[in-house]
């Protein structure tokens, strides 16, 4: 019988020893009631399972999801975030599938891989439990200044092939577009590459300047370049509006809807994607790695997803 979490560590943690990331982290807001209802009780001949620093997973993952992995551990040692600040190292996306795949990380919290990422585990013979732990979206950004509010789909990759290439095209100003992009292995990248362009391939950059090895170096090329409301580019929905990078910035609705929560959630904002729980597969359903890969999905994981600003993949209760 599978082991499982004790439900009362997790709320004291929720309410109490898992306090908001440091800065730039905004405070969290109190856990919402409409959040599922925890699992039921396991029966009295059930042993409850205790996280220990001796059992806890190896956790890796993306830039993006640091925040929570963090409260993971925060919640499943009873420990505040400073304390386990020794044990939450990521990677960043492509590097944490690579230390799964090598045995040296046991949990990722991750965007989804690449295509060379996923050969890569072919051809080492390996499979991998793999499951959406929160919603994500990538997001556009653009000056404040700019009066660009929207954009569709079909706009954002004529832009990015390089067919449309001034601001008034698209009701703007008589300005060029320069469009920003991540580096070759980002996670953001690879979501640019398979949820936006899919088929279609991205334009050359004009100038190697335009690509950015890194989440906050990309925003903040956006908010100052030239000191002109010509620049495009783009991050994950989390980044930008959780940890206050796009201050200065807008985000744009894309085909006439505006990121957040409840439009990525159903899918009405059109790039959706997922940060995903992945082991490796075949672990026994008892040892610690499957234990918190379960709790991650059921109601209390998606809780603390919904309490660390994420967008929990469980549609709120009504």
């Amino acid at each position: 019988m599978m082991k499982r979490l004790i439900p009362a560590l997790a709320a004291a943690c929720l309410l109490a020893g898992c306090g908001p990331a440091p800065t730039p982290t905004p405070s969290p807001a109190p856990l919402p009631t409409a959040a599922p209802s925890a699992a039921p009780s396991p029966a009295p001949s059930a042993e409850p399972f205790v996280f220990t620093r001796e059992n806890l997973p190896r956790l890796d993952g993306s830039t993006a999801t640091v925040p929570l992995g963090q409260a993971v551990a925060c919640v499943l040692l009873g420990e505040t975030r400073e304390e386990v600040a020794d044990l939450v190292h990521f990677s960043k996306t492509t590097a944490s599938y690579d230390a799964l795949m090598d045995g040296e990380a046991d949990l990722l919290l991750a965007a989804e891989a690449g295509e060379a990422t996923y050969a890569r585990r072919d051809a080492l013979g390996q499979s991998w439990e793999m499951a959406p732990v929160a919603a994500e979206a990538l997001v556009f950004l653009v000056n404040g200044d700019n009066p660009v509010d929207s954009l569709t789909a079909d706009q954002v990759r004529r832009i990015y092939t390089g067919e449309i290439t001034n601001w008034k095209q698209v009701g703007g100003q008589d300005l060029p577009i320069v469009p920003f992009q991540r580096n070759a292995g980002g996670g953001s990248q690879a979501i640019m590459e398979k949820v936006v362009m899919g088929d279609l391939d991205l334009m050359e950059p004009p100038d190697q300047s335009y690509t950015i090895s890194t989440m906050e170096g990309l925003v903040e090329a956006v908010r100052t370049f030239d000191g002109s409301p010509a620049a495009i580019g783009y991050t994950v929905y989390y980044y930008a509006h959780n940890m206050s990078m796009a201050d200065g910035l807008k985000l744009l609705a894309i085909d006439g809807a505006a990121p957040g929560s409840d439009t990525i959630r159903s899918g009405a904002y059109p790039f959706r994607t997922f940060y995903y729980a992945v082991t490796q597969a075949g672990l026994p359903k008892d040892s610690p790695t499957a234990v918190l890969y379960d709790w991650l999905l059921g109601a209390e994981g998606q809780a603390l997803v919904e309490h660390e600003g994420y967008v929990s993949v469980l549609a709120p209760a009504q």
